[in-house]
């Protein structure tokens, strides 16, 4: 039901407006964000974008902001390109939110507001990369921090300012919105609406020309689409695993070895006894004495049960603990007397206790003779470790002395595996489904952080057990294959790219036949072509909605338009053109009392919240004021464009 109100973001527009929202609340907690990305660099500090009130915003503070979004869109979709970023508004859309950090940041500061040093110390303390091994801010990995992501302490200081403040001002935009139920009650009749209408397919195929293009037509195309064909980045990884096998001899525990680890833990091996020891607790000495008299014909517990108590049994223990949970006096007592006997009274701190010993539990010491089988096996592990960490020294020792992965395979006697080229995520490239062998699952981030190739190194697949020595043999950057190499899929891109282009003429056609009164069937039949059949679409509101992201997009489309509206709709990547017409649309009932209501309304108040905060936004920059440097702005968007 929810997706009535969140339909809005699904088009480029509502999207757009979305990901600039989200985009500032990740700016306003940007302590991660910017630890996490590096710059693209290129612009010179002194540049300015655009001057905010007595402020300024820097082209390389824009610069850096799309660096970071567009490292985060490469998360999801690895063959996002600078290019593709900027062609399709997001750079503008980028600029836009850094120029509101600054305006927010001069409204505040004009109404008393500040953001002061300590708290953006607090910030930057919550950094993990600056924090040393007691937690606290280095100097040291503070510098190196600044230096990894091409920025300065001041300019830092200025983004993290920024963004607290937007906390501060912009979290309180949503605080008690509501939205009148009349309201909530007409909006939650429209997702129970139905809708009839008619979805129409002109496929590209059915257009494309016959003629297949020339080289020069089809290099020509490929130069202008080659992003249409980036292959996410590949890396062929050499590796060779072995076992701790490979040590042939670890020598065995000397007898000054057994002889120290005996004495390490010559507690372990002395003589001990623990005893198990059962307890009454009473006020007096008096009612302790007369309780010790009654159990010389009664049970301990007998005793306790007619005087409304009860006996405490303690587990077995040692002397010393025993001592702990009764009193030094209580413990001698105890281990000085038989089994069975009842001792006492004895004062203890919370009063006088009796006391019975029910067990004894007594262990023999041993000798270093008799422990020596126990200490042996521990020993052997010990020496058998650290012939592994020897081992495992000695091989990246020979690793920085420039030795090569093929040499040390070569003296382990190993035998090496190439993969196939595989993805950062481990999936082999152009075969779906399958992936790296899960030896390598650990390596992987290690692989595709290299930055050459040929560095070898070592690794632990399993701890103590398994090992892997590898390497990075091909690295394939991510880019557009060379023309000759897709040569059949471009060619058949090329004929849907010219035969979209004829389908869209048709369907305007088809577009106009309608309008005069034609049926879309009709329409379909007169150009004469062997077509898909028309989809006859029925269909409540909820349903669609049900779909989720899963909704195809003619089917969304028919559920925003208005009755008798025709409506056309590109394909994906020239694949054809829709034709979408909705035929009725029957409103849908909702009573007062409906139990969807209350989530409805809680969805109104947080798209109503959301557009508050843009308006407030709005306001506050009409208010410092804005004056944009358009020839830096655009300089900055060609060089991020790949022009000059």
């Amino acid at each position: 039901m929810l997706q009535f109100f969140r339909k809005s973001f699904g088009s480029k527009f509502g999207l757009a407006l979305v990901m600039g929202f989200l985009l500032l609340l990740g700016l306003a907690f940007a302590a991660g964000d910017i630890a996490g990305n590096k710059s693209f660099g290129g612009a010179a500090g002194g540049d300015r974008a655009a001057t905010v009130g007595k402020g300024r915003v820097d082209t390389s503070e824009v610069e850096r902001a799309v660096s970071r979004t567009v490292e985060n869109l490469r998360r999801e979709q690895p063959t996002v390109t600078l290019k593709d970023f900027v062609a399709q508004g997001g750079f503008d859309q980028v600029l836009r939110n850094v120029i509101d950090l600054a305006a927010i940041r001069e409204f505040g500061e004009k109404h008393g507001m500040h953001i002061g040093d300590r708290l953006i110390d607090s910030e930057i303390a919550k950094l993990p990369d600056v924090q040393g091994p007691d937690g606290k801010v280095s100097d040291q990995l503070y510098k190196a921090f600044l230096q990894q992501r091409g920025l300065t302490d001041s300019q830092l200081r200025r983004e993290l300012g920024n963004s607290l403040m937007a906390r501060q001002l912009l979290t309180s935009a949503d605080v008690g919105v509501t939205v009148p139920g009349a309201v909530v009650q007409r909006y939650a009749a429209v997702v129970t609406e139905r809708r009839t209408g008619q979805i129409g397919l002109l496929p590209s195929a059915a257009f494309a020309p016959k003629t297949l293009p020339s080289d020069a037509e089809l290099g020509a195309w490929y130069a202008e689409n080659q992003k249409n064909f980036i292959r996410p980045e590949r890396r062929v990884i050499r590796y060779a695993t072995f076992t701790d096998a490979v040590l042939k001899t670890v020598p065995a525990p000397t007898e000054a070895e057994i002889a120290a680890a005996y004495n390490a833990n010559k507690a372990k091996f002395e003589a001990s006894e623990n005893r198990r020891v059962s307890q009454l607790v009473l006020p007096t000495e008096a009612a302790a004495k007369a309780a010790l008299a009654e159990t010389a014909g009664k049970s301990l517990e007998a005793v306790a049960s007619a005087k409304g108590l009860s006996v405490a049994t303690l587990a077995p223990l040692a002397k010393s603990a025993l001592a702990i949970q009764t009193s030094q006096a209580a413990a001698n007592a105890a281990f000085d007397a038989p089994k069975g006997k009842v001792l006492g009274p004895i004062k203890a701190p919370l009063g006088w206790v009796l006391l019975r010993v029910d067990a004894i539990e007594g262990k023999a010491g041993k000798t270093l003779d008799q422990a020596r089988a126990e200490l042996l096996p521990e020993l052997i592990a010990q020496k058998h470790r650290a012939a592994l960490t020897d081992f495992s020294a000695r091989i990246e020792e020979e690793f920085d002395n420039g030795s090569t992965l093929t040499d040390v395979a070569k003296e382990l006697d190993l035998t090496l595996t190439e993969t196939p080229p595989l993805l950062s995520n481990g999936q082999i490239f152009g075969q779906d489904g399958k992936t790296a062998p899960p030896e390598l699952a650990r390596v992987l981030p290690t692989a595709f952080a290299m930055e050459n190739e040929g560095q070898s190194q070592l690794a632990e697949v399993e701890p103590g057990k398994q090992f892997l020595v590898f390497d990075v043999a091909q690295i394939a950057l991510s880019a557009a294959p060379p023309l000759a190499e897709v040569k059949q899929q471009a060619v058949a891109e090329l004929q849907l790219a010219k035969g979209a282009t004829a389908a869209r003429a048709a369907a305007l056609k088809v577009e106009t036949m309608i309008k005069q009164g034609k049926d879309l069937g009709a329409a379909f039949a007169a150009l004469g072509l062997p077509l898909p059949p028309i989809d006859q679409v029925n269909l409540p509101r909820e349903q669609v909605q049900a779909m989720g992201q899963q909704t195809p997009p003619p089917l969304a489309m028919l559920f925003t338009l208005a009755k008798g509206q025709v409506k056309l709709m590109a394909g994906p990547r020239n694949r054809g053109w829709y034709v979408v017409k909705v035929t009725d649309i029957i409103p849908g009932k909702v009573a007062p009392n409906d139990p969807r209501l209350p989530e409805f309304q809680q969805t109104m108040a947080r798209v109503t919240s959301q557009e508050y905060s843009q308006q407030l936004r709005n306001a506050m920059r009409t208010e410092v004021g804005v004056k944009r440097n358009e020839a830096a702005i655009n300089a900055v968007k060609t060089r991020l464009s790949g022009g000059n």
